[in-house]
This record gives structure tokens, sequence and C-alpha cells, in this order.
């Protein structure tokens, strides 16, 4: 585990490990269009749910894009992640966590998204959250995203 000062009050914390295993306020979690039968949510944006017999308290049901080219994407998976940090902002959450949105089978390659999403989360990222998480699967996409936050040059925490 990581843990990073992603901005005044706000801390980011990167770990390997199962996002449906998360006990804060909310997981984000990559989404079809249909979130549920009458809930459509076009990509790039974010519905909030209750999180059911999950652990956390709601879901924030997110499409992140089938990756085509950085161009055409970028611009759809930082607003994913805007809108899921603007939902929980809304709701008075204090923490929420997050998967690779777009990596796996939509394609996104994981350098990209890593560096997308933290550079995203560190711009949009305000009071209430307090806590922002990912908790990413496998090696190479905790290792994409420890890169992008050093590259970002985010200010390393000591373990708590």
């Amino acid at each position: 585990m990581l843990r990073y000062r992603l901005g005044p009050g706000s801390t980011l914390i990167l770990r390997q490990g199962d996002l449906t295993r998360f006990r804060g306020d909310a997981i984000a979690c990559q989404a079809v269009p249909e979130v549920r039968r009458g809930v459509r949510c076009p990509t790039g944006e974010a519905r909030l749910t209750s999180a059911g017999e999950l652990p956390c308290k709601h879901v924030i049901h997110t499409v992140g894009p089938v990756y085509a080219s950085a161009a055409a994407s970028a611009p759809l998976l930082r607003a994913a992640y805007r809108s899921s940090l603007s939902q929980a902002r809304r709701a008075g959450l204090k923490s929420i966590a997050f998967p690779a949105i777009s990596c796996g089978v939509y394609g996104y390659p994981l350098d990209e998204a890593a560096a997308i999403a933290l550079e995203t989360c560190r711009d949009e990222a305000a009071a209430p959250l307090e806590e922002v998480n990912f908790l990413l699967f496998g090696d190479a996409a905790f290792a994409a995203w420890k890169k992008a936050a050093q590259d970002l040059a985010l200010e390393q925490l000591a373990e708590a």
C-alpha cells in the first residue's frame, strides 16, 4: 500500500486488492450504459446507488470509454473520473475507491489510464472527500499507478 498527499485535506491510497471488499463510503465501478432497468448512464457520466450487500455504503456506476485512441478516449475517461468524484462530493462522502476504469476488456493502456486517473483526482478531489483509493488488480496496474503518482510529483506519505 502506498499513500500520497492528493491535495489539501485529501489522501491518495494505492493498493492491490478486491474493490468489492472496500469498507469506506463508496466504490466506483465500471458500468455499461444501462446501469439497471430504466437507469441509463452515458459514457463519461456516473450514477450513485445504494451498495446492497457490499460492505461500503454506495456504488458509483461510471461508464468509461472503450479505447480507440488517446485523443478520442482521454476526454471520456477524464469525464468518468470527474463525474464519479462529483457524485461523491454531492453525497457528502469522505472516501471513495476506484478500479482501473476502462482497462482490461475496454483496452485502455494502463500507463495512459493511470496518468489521467491521478491527474483528474488531484484536480477534482475536494472536501468533503478525504480519501481517494485505487484498488488495483495485478502488478502491472499497481506499477502504472505508482509511476503516475511519481510523474505527478505527488508527495508520498509514511505508512499509517
